[in-house]
């Protein structure tokens, strides 16, 4: 199982919020070489770290290609290019930010990308979606499930459901 993030927390040019954003972006995955299988519903959650930002619309979904994640990396970037993304500073407002939580339970260390993801486990709003789609799912580093890891949150990092127009 191939797990992507989505995040938005600005509209992308032609969209009239960052909900519509995220979905286009869905939508924008699907390729000859990459299949989305499921998608989480769809999380409004505080910025994080903490700041005066808009909130963001978050899902994950599930996707399945047989291209290496360094492939896979490189389309989700340009996918993101294409949504306007612009990577000025860290955990700036953005119209797109794709992740790759998990690449099928492969565990990686490069200095262009880490897998898991190396912070999901800490962040709510990426486990909140997971938990709806895969609440067994086990973190490969860790052993624990999405449910577990959620669990073990400390209060804070709000989200909820996103209301769908």
């Amino acid at each position: 199982m191939i797990i992507i993030g989505i995040g938005t927390n600005l509209a992308a040019s032609g969209c009239a919020s960052p909900l519509e954003t995220g979905l286009a972006a869905l939508d924008a995955l699907a390729a000859p070489h990459l299949h989305p299988v499921a998608c989480s519903p769809w999380y409004e959650s505080a910025p994080v770290p903490e700041s005066d930002q808009p909130w963001f619309e978050n899902a994950v979904v599930f996707i399945d290609t047989e291209r290496e994640p360094e492939f896979l990396l490189d389309w989700l970037q340009t996918v993101e290019a294409r949504f306007g993304r612009e990577r000025r500073e860290r955990n700036a407002a953005r119209t797109l930010d794709l992740d790759i939580i998990d690449y099928d339970g492969l565990v990686l260390d490069t200095p262009r990308l880490t897998l898991p993801h190396p912070r999901m486990h800490e962040r709510r709003f990426v486990l909140a979606p997971l938990c709806d789609l895969a609440p067994g799912w086990r973190h490969p580093r860790l052993g624990l499930t999405a449910t577990a890891l959620l669990a073990r949150l400390p209060p804070g990092q709000p989200v909820r459901r996103a209301e769908m127009p």
